[in-house]
């Protein structure tokens, strides 16, 4: 299941949730209390990797339960929310690390026409984000289309700098994410992190920030460590996912992820990391469990 597809269920599906809220809820992997963690970095799971969880007529929990569960195994966030679902991670006790901005992947900043559209949109979400007390949104460059990365650039820089003033104001950063466009999103324009880092740097505000995805970028390019020293001071966000195929970031992959977080606290960052892989074992909490346990060094 893609993100886009995820979110759509994630957002349409109350009376599931409602219906699932009475049905016993498989917690084997939070049962056990959760081992002291130690602090360096901030936990942070994207909520749409578990909607077969608690979506669904095969649902097994409610959300509300997911959250709990969440914050019994040290996470501070569930994150990729829209405000229908902001309720429930308050009442657990978390945070939205990343909320849902009103864009998407293939419609972003990259078309001047867009912008008319997505300003107005962005400046009613914003506030709301603020007034909760969250700390970012979440948008996109959109596809190629045909057009050349130069002239993308320039486009997403001109409509971010109309956005900037307003995101400043609510002291909100607003994150656009890096996607690989080899495998899962086709012709996105913004996969590599130097394009990334240009957009920013034109863009000149300290709330225009990267969302960094690790398992998006080792797809597009590799290097990661060296690209986290170079660019952490333009990067607000991280998220994991084993690669290949976006599943648990244990040793059936190729990416050492104690060594990329040991990378990301040596910059001094103090945001959060998302856990974003999807996962493929039957105890879904348990391999979220595991990955909590490999990424806090």
């Amino acid at each position: 299941m893609s993100r886009r597809s995820a979110l759509r269920s994630l957002t349409g599906g109350t009376a599931a949730l409602a219906a699932a809220a009475a049905m016993p809820t498989p917690l084997r992997a939070a049962e056990a209390a959760a081992p002291a963690l130690k602090g360096n970095i901030h936990h942070s799971v994207s909520a749409w990797c578990y909607n077969s969880l608690f979506d669904g007529n095969t649902a097994k929990m409610s959300f509300e339960d997911f959250c709990r569960e969440c914050a019994k195994l040290g996470l501070e966030s569930v994150e990729l929310l829209g405000p229908a679902q902001w309720p429930a991670v308050k009442k657990a006790g978390l945070t939205c690390a990343m909320c849902n901005g009103p864009d998407s992947i293939g419609y972003g900043w990259n078309r001047m026409d867009h912008h008319d559209k997505l300003l107005p949109k962005f400046e009613e979400a914003i506030p709301k984000v603020a007034e909760n007390g969250f700390p970012n949104i979440i948008t996109f460059s959109g596809n190629r289309a045909g057009m050349s990365d130069e002239e993308g650039l320039e486009n997403c820089v001109k409509g971010l700098k109309r956005l900037m003033p307003f995101a400043e104001k609510h002291k909100i950063n607003v994150c656009l994410e890096l996607l690989n466009s080899k495998r899962d999103h086709k012709d996105y324009m913004n996969d590599h992190t130097v394009w990334g880092v240009e957009v920013v740097k034109r863009v000149g505000s300290d709330r225009l920030k990267l969302l960094y995805d690790i398992y998006h970028m080792q797809i597009m390019e590799g290097d990661m460590i060296q690209s986290i020293r170079d660019y952490h001071s333009f990067i607000g966000h991280y998220h994991t996912g084993g690669v290949p195929g976006r599943h648990e970031i244990d040793a059936t992959q190729e990416i050492f992820y104690p060594a990329v977080m040991k990378a990301i606290i040596a910059t001094g960052y103090k945001g959060f990391v998302g856990q974003e892989f999807v996962p493929h074992r039957p105890d879904a909490l348990a391999s979220l469990k595991e990955a909590i346990e490999i990424c806090d060094v």
